[in-house]
């Protein structure tokens, strides 16, 4: 077996690695784009609700999204023969989402008591937890060379530096008290561990061959049952303020959007996963931070009143952040780090029974063929249910009482717009969304 992994791995095209890296950092800095943007609504905790009920209101966003995306690309004919192949990976799936779940319940609560701009920074250190497992667990980086290790290790430690640099900008005399403050910080950090370990599950489904499109989807179930079960264990059952939200139409439009918002980001952090792995994948992602310090200051005002020293951060800080990018960007993964990846293939192939040949080609963007995209009748319904959801939702749904500027807004729109619709366009172009 690790002859044919030799054999193949020289016999691909010469420029399909880069190819498929070009694709896997679009797809890293679209997800930034709209992981900075899928937290804006989580400050209507301002409003009085707990953080379980804004997380659980933003899950039942993301779970009405991610059924939509996977049934609308590919059918649910497509991501249940995906599944049905790799039953083993339903178990991971499920866990992801609940890591997820529990990571972006402690996000609300680091907002709450130090906010959305001093949170984020905090909790995007999960690049180098990423960084560690990838290299542990999957071999990541093995092989790749002096020069290629230290862009993507030197470009990772950029980026979260920058993120810290851009969190420090926008703390300036802060109404927190020292206890809401250290609880905030504690919160964030455990978000960090999280996500950061949320991402083993994410390599392994790729290493087996499974569809990005395919894993989310079993993936909700995982981080809804998991918020049902925090929020009616931790904020008081039946009487918790998520009953409350649920009938506050005005305000559930917000929070499911922001679900929306942050499934986009992630089906494009997925697929970068996919084509660059753990440690480029998940740093290009975390470059998310300028974006939310940018829905955050532009949108939300928070640097306002920030003095001329905060202000350099955010410059330096976002030049460190540009320049961490690009050299991860440019680490393209050479021959003996391809063949390093193979064999973890090959390990994975061997523990759980699996074809090769079939996973090196989905590896490689390359789905099977014998595989039906055939829309069914209940594809159909399925898309129109939630849509329908969101239009519902979005009649009743009224301004949230936080001073907001809408240009900005209208602005930051058509950034979100254009990553969407190049992202996706790269992806269908080149993968067919596989």
């Amino acid at each position: 077996m690790a002859a044919s992994s030799t054999v193949t791995a020289r016999s691909k095209p010469a420029g399909a690695g880069g190819s498929l890296h070009v694709m896997g950092v679009i797809c890293g800095l679209a997800a930034g784009v709209w992981l900075g943007a899928a937290e804006a609504p989580t400050k209507l905790v301002n409003a009085g609700f707990s953080p379980f009920a804004i997380s659980l209101c933003m899950v039942a966003g993301v779970f009405t999204a991610r059924w939509t995306f996977p049934t609308l690309l590919k059918g649910t004919s497509y991501v249940f023969a995906d599944l049905l192949e790799r039953k083993h990976l339903i178990v991971w799936a499920l866990l992801a989402g609940a890591l997820w779940a529990v990571a972006n319940t402690l996000t609300v609560f680091a907002i709450r008591d130090v906010g959305l701009a001093t949170a984020f920074p905090l909790w995007n250190t999960n690049s180098l937890i990423g960084l560690l497992w990838g290299r542990l667990l999957f071999r990541e980086l093995e092989g790749a060379g002096a020069k290629n290790t230290a862009k993507v290790v030197v470009g990772t430690v950029c980026i979260v530096t920058a993120a810290i640099m851009l969190g420090f900008s926008t703390i300036h005399g802060g109404t927190s008290t020292p206890l809401h403050a250290v609880r905030g910080l504690i919160a964030a950090a455990g978000a960090s561990l999280m996500w950061g370990t949320m991402y083993v599950p994410y390599r392994k489904a790729y290493l087996s061959g499974m569809n990005p499109l395919s894993f989310v989807t079993a993936f909700t179930l995982g981080e809804l049952g998991t918020m049902l079960v925090l929020t009616w264990t931790l904020d008081g059952g039946r009487h918790s303020s998520a009953f409350q939200l649920v009938h506050s139409k005005q305000l559930l439009f917000w929070l499911f959007l922001g679900g929306f918002v942050w499934v986009v980001g992630d089906l494009f952090q997925q697929f970068a996963t996919k084509y660059l792995g753990i440690g480029r994948g998940i740093p290009l992602s975390n470059t998310n931070q300028l974006w939310g310090l940018a829905w955050g200051a532009l949108v939300f005002g928070e640097l306002a009143s920030a003095n001329r020293n905060h202000m350099m951060l955010v410059v330096a800080g976002s030049l460190l952040m540009i320049l961490g990018a690009l050299a991860i960007s440019t680490a393209v993964a050479s021959s003996r780090e391809h063949l390093s990846k193979n064999e973890a293939l090959e390990r994975e192939c061997l523990r759980y029974g699996l074809s090769y040949r079939q996973v090196l080609l989905a590896q490689s963007g390359d789905e099977f063929g014998d595989r039906t995209e055939r829309r069914r009748w209940w594809d159909v319904a399925i898309v129109l249910a939630a849509t329908s959801l969101f239009v519902w939702l979005a009649v009743h749904a009224v301004v949230p009482p936080l001073a907001m500027s809408l240009r900005w807004i209208a602005a930051l729109s058509v950034v979100l717009l254009v990553a969407l619709f190049g992202g996706g366009w790269a992806l269908w172009r080149q993968t067919r969304f596989s």
